[in-house]
């Protein structure tokens, strides 16, 4: 079916739905469709990465494939239906096997599973009985959506043609449920940070001065491969020297210079869970004083801020006490005066200049997740942690990152056992 992971039991995805109908107004009918194949150039398509939304409630990672969800049905049968795209002799020599009937039930949990060639007619029927119409769109506030989505093309025509039932966004219901982590999800993070490690053990034994930014992502893709990761969890980040002063640099075409620092910023997805590391490595194995100076700096921020990462804490209150923890260290570093903080602009305070992003963002099947941030911490929960230093005058960017589940007052560390204090990376570089 495509897909490299290994299986996930149905039951997760059976959770899944029974959780959303019963946030679901009574006389609804949630319809949820895959994500398109999307456009390369030419003939040719980019790889196919399925919806979250449709993965979190079907477990089907294929094109073409939509979700009817009518919890209050009076027949059974038309309380959960799925429909797939019917494939032929040709679609398999061209492009391989697609999803028989026998196992998209396996995979979904979903007994009711039909052709696409019968979606209007069946939706044509539930429409009927139904007053509520559930829609799925983009609500992820970092998002910023240039494409219509097959949710959008469909809710948009379906609004033209239908004027009696009420539209309303399931994407509150699903950024509810998605942000706590059942078990099930927990162990796809905890696999996707395994392959993660064996990645940057990896990296650690093969730079060198000299060696490219892309080899080294290079290395780090073939050990995702490998272990069976779906891929890069986002575009990854090999930024040495004064590129990692650019917090979004994926170039990774320049050469790493002996004396450098590289900043690196991977994960691996597997089984489209996402995971999240920051490492800060030196070229030739070993940190400068300086370069350890302000590493261990930003190690000092990391481990007060994952200390911090507990049940009832909130973005807000976690970002506002890892400031005033990095504050204290840029003065010790000699960056900044406690003058200075004292008169600074409120709107346009002085930390920035050399910490200006923020210490942690949601993680699951989106790398950036949903999740209410002003919503106090709960357990179950999966988060980033990760504070960072950048000093563009001296060509020196440190960030670290951790990968944090919300277990009551102690915080789980999800890459707990990847190398990060300085003495560990140096001795494993020597190696």
């Amino acid at each position: 079916m495509g897909v490299r992971y290994s299986s996930i039991s149905s039951e997760l995805f059976i959770r899944n739905r029974a959780s959303l109908g019963k946030l679901m107004n009574e006389s609804s009918v949630l319809v949820l469709h895959s994500h398109d194949l999307m456009p390369r150039n030419g003939d040719c398509f980019f790889p196919f990465r399925q919806d979250s939304d449709f993965f979190y409630l079907t477990g089907i990672d294929q094109e073409e494939s939509v979700l009817i969800l009518v919890p209050d049905a009076e027949n059974e049968n038309d309380r959960e239906v799925l429909f797939i795209k019917e494939t032929n002799e040709h679609i398999q020599i061209w492009e391989g096997h697609k999803y028989s009937k026998e196992e998209a039930v396996v995979v979904s949990g979903i007994k009711n599973v039909k052709m696409l060639r019968d979606l209007e007619s069946f939706l044509e029927r539930v429409l009927k009985d139904t007053t509520n119409l559930y829609f799925n769109k983009n609500e992820n506030e970092l998002a910023t959506v240039v494409v219509p989505s097959r949710n959008d093309r469909f809710v948009s025509t379906l609004k033209l043609e239908n004027k009696s039932h009420v539209f309303k966004s399931i994407a509150p219901l699903l950024k509810g449920l998605r942000v706590i982590k059942s078990e099930e999800e927990i162990n796809l993070i905890r696999k996707g940070c395994a392959i993660t490690k064996s990645a940057f053990d990896r990296v650690l034994t093969f730079v060198k001065p000299g060696v490219f930014e892309y080899e080294i992502e290079a290395e780090v893709t073939h050990e995702f491969i490998c272990k069976k990761a779906n891929a890069h969890a986002y575009s990854p980040i090999v930024a040495s020297g004064k590129n990692a002063c650019v917090l979004h640099y994926i170039d990774n075409n320049e050469q790493c210079k002996d004396g450098e620092l590289i900043l690196l910023d991977f994960g691996a997805e597997y089984g489209n869970y996402a995971s999240d590391l920051s490492r800060t490595i030196p070229v030739n194995g070993v940190f400068t004083a300086r370069q350890k100076q302000v590493y261990n700096a930003v190690l000092r921020v990391f481990k007060g801020a994952k200390a911090d990462m507990v049940k009832g804490n909130t973005l807000k209150k976690l970002q506002s006490s890892v400031v005033k923890h990095m504050e204290k260290e840029l003065i010790e570093l000699g960056f900044l005066t406690a003058k200075e903080i004292k008169n600074q602009n409120p709107e346009e305070p002085v930390y920035k200049k050399y910490f200006m992003h923020g210490t942690s963002h949601f993680m699951g099947l989106d790398v950036h997740d949903v999740g209410d941030r002003e919503k106090p911490f709960e357990n179950g929960m999966v988060l980033t942690c990760e504070p960072g230093i950048y000093i563009l005058e001296e060509g020196i960017g440190v960030r670290i990152e951790n990968d944090i589940l919300i277990n009551g007052a102690e915080p789980i560390d999800l890459m707990g056992d990847i190398p990060i204090e300085v003495d560990e990376i140096e001795m494993l570089m020597k190696k």
